[in-house]
């Protein structure tokens, strides 16, 4: 009689160590026409899509300086590494013009659109740079307007009520036309490098290349090189902006072997070998352009365009810009520089 508890009993023990069999869940059917391959992916890799959508759609400004003698064929090289007729000689600059007294600075925007995408390009030129007997001083006018820029921007910036999207004029890249001596630098071209390399991206470019033979152009570039590390002038892409290793290798390569860019510039083209090239015709045969083995003109496009366009951008925001904002708010007193009187000090401060 006491048979049937005790079995119950054991029969309780055992369903506690033995779980009955869950029915399995039903699987949800897998939706149609969606890989299984996919399942899991989230498409992170649309936001590089997204971004470029919407800066083809907005366009991006880059602003481009030139700075050198006259004669050295600035607006000819502007003109060649832009495909199209940007310099000031589109402006209705005049051959019969005089050279100015003293430093002129012009700036010529222009949108260049490529394969859907527009570039705000703006040239600013600055004739009368370095042509004068006296020439002492004559890059202050270009540090001003470095710096003037800086000042509108962060007056846009500190406004209560912003612009959605801030119009920038600072200058992203100034290129610096060294004269082809095939001797060292001139007291005016270190002493312009000096003062401007802390506020603006300086690359140097030796001009008008073709005029020295190949072992002459070799030793300027790497006397050139020699002088400003003497001089303590670094050019873009400075060494303590390299973010990683492969920046580092790209960089030092370009710093060690490429520049300052031997270059020739020219808005003709010619027929060679059944194709058509940008050149310089000489009594010995053509110049070509973009030929690696001619001059490195291809070379400083791709730096500036290809490959280093949108870090310059970023170079001159987040650290010439603000080096110049902190300086700003700091000579301040904190204080974003709203009225005209805070301004009337600062230059005089200058």
């Amino acid at each position: 009689p006491h048979s049937g508890p005790v079995e119950s009993k054991n029969e309780a023990a055992m369903s506690e160590l033995v779980p009955e069999p869950r029915q399995k869940p039903v699987v949800p059917m897998k939706p149609m026409g969606i890989n299984a391959s996919l399942l899991g992916y989230i498409g992170i890799d649309t936001i590089i899509e997204q971004m470029r959508k919407k800066t083809m759609k907005t366009g991006f400004d880059f602003n481009i300086m030139v700075v050198g003698q006259s004669g050295l064929g600035k607006s000819t090289l502007v003109n060649t590494l832009f495909k199209s007729q940007v310099s000031r000689k589109s402006s209705g600059w005049n051959r019969e013009e005089k050279i100015p007294k003293t430093v002129e600075i012009k700036a010529i925007g222009h949108v260049i659109e490529e394969g859907g995408v527009k570039m705000k390009l703006t040239v600013i030129d600055t004739p009368g740079f370095g042509d004068q007997i006296n020439n002492e001083n004559c890059w202050e006018p270009i540090e001003k307007y470095i710096n003037e820029q800086y000042e509108k921007f962060l007056k846009e910036e500190v406004n209560i009520a912003r612009k959605k999207r801030i119009p920038d004029t600072r200058v992203h890249c100034c290129l610096y036309f060294i004269s082809p001596t095939g001797h060292s630098l001139r007291p005016l071209d270190l002493e312009f490098m000096k003062h401007l390399s802390k506020v603006v991206n300086i690359i140097p470019v030796i001009a008008k290349a073709d005029t020295m033979t190949l072992e002459e152009k070799t030793e300027f570039k790497q006397r050139v090189r020699k002088e400003l590390e003497v001089n303590g002038i670094e050019f873009y892409p400075q060494k303590e902006f390299d973010e990683d290793l492969e920046d580092k290798t790209e960089n030092d390569k370009i710093r060690q072997e490429s520049m300052p860019f031997a270059v020739v510039g020219s808005d003709k083209e010619y027929q060679v070998n059944g194709k058509r090239v940008l050149g310089r015709k000489t009594p010995w045969g053509i110049i070509e352009v973009e030929n690696l083995n001619h001059c490195e003109f291809a070379l400083l496009r791709d730096f500036v365009i290809r490959t280093h366009l949108q870090d310059l951008k970023e170079v001159t925001h987040n650290i010439h810009y603000e080096t110049y904002r902190a300086k700003r708010l700091n000579d301040n007193g904190g204080l974003p520089p709203m009225t005209v009187e805070t301004e009337e000090n600062h230059e005089s401060n200058l």
